[in-house]
């Protein structure tokens, strides 16, 4: 009963129908859960694992999960939330993001896998690609089967086409095939219980109707929250720069969980951990409470040993206001150097425009000896000294050493 309650309780937004759930989950029988992704960039972040880790509540309430890689889905481009039509993606780079993916996931999922480091399909899990059915010797067939379970008219009233089109814009007909498609992935795995953000309702609703459509009983919809950035505005997304990547450096991951703003914090600890949300808000003071969460991401994904490190040097640099530890070297034999150009020679700016934009903004700090002193001016050289750390922001550092 309790995996049941953590199941249907923690983080979910809406469940339909959870009078039938409920009853499925107190019955003997082993459910099929399905999560779908499509591989649309190499990375998983944090904003990933709300549904990865709702997946695997299932997994160890003796379920199994069936984890959907859109391979097929993701040439087309989810319309969620899009404005206009994504950016059609070739079988390169879908190849490319998919090699990534099932190892970051494997980080949240049990997944086994056999002699040659391949995963392997158990009770607990399923690997399963859409374009075994969509990329067949039937051609269009599974297309036109699942286009038949809808109209017109159903998938132009999502909200995301409405708007388009009442603005003047368009609507592709292969992204109306999008939410229908991805039905049928349903169909094709016998989905007990389909789970996914709040957006993706639409997509999951039609996943029961295809059901219906060819006969089957139709899955049961768990929705869970969007996780927001480190913005603490937008979704998490890598194309608006506010993630936390799964394979993030524990000291990026630390300290971009530090960054959050206080209003997500148990937002965070409910989402993406098992700590008790009661306990947190009993700790006093945000940064306590943050302190808490970064170090236990950091240990989920990169284990206690590292959390234990990351901590102490997060403190050591933005408590105690002292260099890293472990350092980047710059070695140049120029003793003058103009500012913006050894910001982005050194690798601390990708660009120019943004070595400016920081210097601008007081963010470029000149450490040596027993000096900290702030770079106001970003037209003038810089007279470089053996052993200076010239600081980037709040995160980046260099050590000059010359030649």
């Amino acid at each position: 009963m309790g995996k049941i309650e953590e199941i249907l309780g923690r983080g979910v937004e809406e469940i339909i129908v959870k009078e039938d759930l409920e009853k499925k989950l107190l019955s003997e029988k082993r459910l099929r859960v399905k999560f779908g992704i499509d591989p649309t960039s190499p990375d998983l972040h944090l904003g990933h694992t709300v549904p990865l880790r709702k997946l695997r509540q299932f997994q160890d309430a003796g379920h199994t999960a069936v984890l959907i890689i859109g391979d097929f889905t993701a040439r087309i481009g989810d319309p969620t939330g899009r404005s206009e039509e994504r950016k059609t993606l070739t079988t390169e780079e879908v190849g490319e993001n998919m090699k990534k993916y099932l190892k970051q996931a494997a980080k949240v999922l049990n997944i086994k896998y056999n002699l040659f480091g391949k995963a392997k399909n158990t009770k607990e899990f399923e690997i399963r690609y859409n374009g075994e059915w969509f990329f067949g010797k039937k051609g269009l067939e599974p297309v036109m089967d699942a286009a038949r379970s809808a109209t017109i008219n159903q998938v132009i009233q999502r909200a995301e086409f409405k708007k388009r089109l009442e603005k003047g814009g368009s609507v592709s007909l292969i992204e109306s095939l999008y939410p229908i498609i991805q039905g049928y992935d349903s169909v094709k795995v016998k989905a007990d219980v389909e789970i996914g953000g709040n957006d993706q309702k639409f997509n999951l609703l039609m996943g029961r109707q295809v059901q219906k459509h060819f006969g089957m009983s139709e899955q049961d919809i768990i929705t869970l929250p969007l996780l927001e950035g480190t913005d603490g505005v937008k979704k998490m997304s890598k194309s608006f720069g506010n993630y936390i990547a799964l394979n993030e450096s524990p000291n990026n991951m630390y300290g971009k969980v530090m960054s959050i703003p206080d209003n997500l914090i148990l937002k965070y600890c409910e989402l993406l951990t098992d700590l008790n949300v009661e306990k947190i808000k009993k700790i006093p003071n945000p940064r306590n409470q943050k302190t808490v969460l970064a170090k236990k991401i950091v240990k989920m994904y990169h284990g206690e040993k590292e959390a234990q490190r990351v901590e102490e040097e997060f403190n050591k640099v933005f408590i105690n206001k002292e260099v890293p530890s472990d350092i980047e070297i710059f070695e140049t034999d120029r003793k003058n150097y103009p500012v913006l150009d050894l910001l982005c020679d050194s690798g601390l700016a990708e660009s120019k425009n943004e070595a400016k934009r920081v210097v601008e903004g007081r963010g470029v700090k000149i450490r040596f000896k027993s000096e900290n002193l702030r770079f106001k001016n970003w037209k003038e050289n810089l007279k470089l000294e053996d052993g200076m750390v010239i600081q980037y922001g709040k995160r980046k550092f260099v050590k000059i050493k010359l030649k």
